[in-house]
């Protein structure tokens, strides 16, 4: 059994820990409290943005445009967002798994990592990193992410690459954040929405050029997904940690009870030791 000192110097140890834990959990659900009210503003604007896009797309019949045509080439770019600082649970592992655990090959996959801790996981396996974005993550704003765009839609329009896809978690409420893979492009029309545009009525006009009008659409509907993306899983981040940070807390508070039972019963048991070879010694002398 430890000694009363060892006992004593670990839930000492264990107490000090708590104290950060749950300055931790305080300043994560301050902030989650400006980042969820931020990504609820700015849900409505980007979902309506994904469905107005799709029903122009579904509505255009067929059109010629390097953003809507698949590319020959294998290389596909991925976005992906990560938080600069662990402590946040499952959040930056389950969001790797995405990239990991998909169908596409690691030669293939060209990453742009917002946030370095998934910089520094693919990194440490040699995965190729175009770019990194740490700074991105930690106060995002509309111009960041029209920069990692044009970036990767420059490549794309090119035919360096023939895909584009994003990770990231989606904030659904405090408690639920579901990490997903999506694909930018090229753009895909489900067969339910082209249905759904034909009853509609007759097919989108584009003035003055369809390529001039998609040319603007496109690049601005990527943008947009992508900050949707951001502000979201900053939101996303920090109720993971604030999460994380009250299981320790609770965690510590069971062990720190249990520590202190321990020491109560090593205490008492020295107690009585002492007490027993008091008892002894008086018995010895007479």
């Amino acid at each position: 059994m430890a000694s009363m000192r060892d006992i004593k110097r670990r839930r000492n140890s264990i107490a000090s820990t708590q104290q950060i834990t749950k300055a931790m959990k305080l300043v994560s659900t301050v902030k989650l409290q400006k980042t969820k009210a931020r990504a609820e503003r700015s849900k409505p604007y980007f979902d309506k943005m994904y469905e107005t896009v799709t029903s122009i797309l579904a509505k255009s019949g067929t059109i010629e445009h390097p953003y809507l045509k698949p590319q020959k080439s294998t290389k596909k770019a991925v976005i992906l967002i990560t938080s600069n600082r662990g402590l946040a649970g499952g959040y930056n592992s389950n969001v790797i798994k995405l990239v990991t655990g998909s169908d596409m090959k690691r030669e293939d996959i060209i990453l742009y990592a917002v946030g370095n801790k998934g910089k520094e996981y693919f990194a440490r396996r040699d995965y190729n990193i175009a770019k990194e974005y740490p700074e991105v993550i930690e106060n995002p704003i509309y111009s960041d992410a029209k920069e990692i765009c044009e970036e990767v839609l420059k490549l794309y329009a090119a035919g360096e690459i023939g895909e584009i896809h994003l990770a990231y978690t989606y904030f659904k409420n405090t408690v639920v954040h579901e990490p997903k893979l999506l694909k930018l492009l090229p753009v895909e029309v489900s067969e339910e929405d082209i249905e759904a545009a034909r009853s509609g009525g007759a097919l989108m006009n584009y003035e003055p050029k369809e390529e001039e009008a998609l040319d603007v659409i496109i690049p601005k509907y990527v943008t947009s997904i992508l900050y949707g993306a951001l502000v979201e899983a900053v939101a996303s981040e920090n109720g993971a940690r604030m999460q994380a940070m009250d299981s320790a807390t609770s965690n510590a508070d069971e062990l720190i009870d249990k520590l202190t039972l321990q020491f109560n019963r090593a205490r008492q048991g020295s107690i009585t030791q002492e007490l027993t070879e008091i008892i002894a010694g008086a018995n010895a002398i007479s």
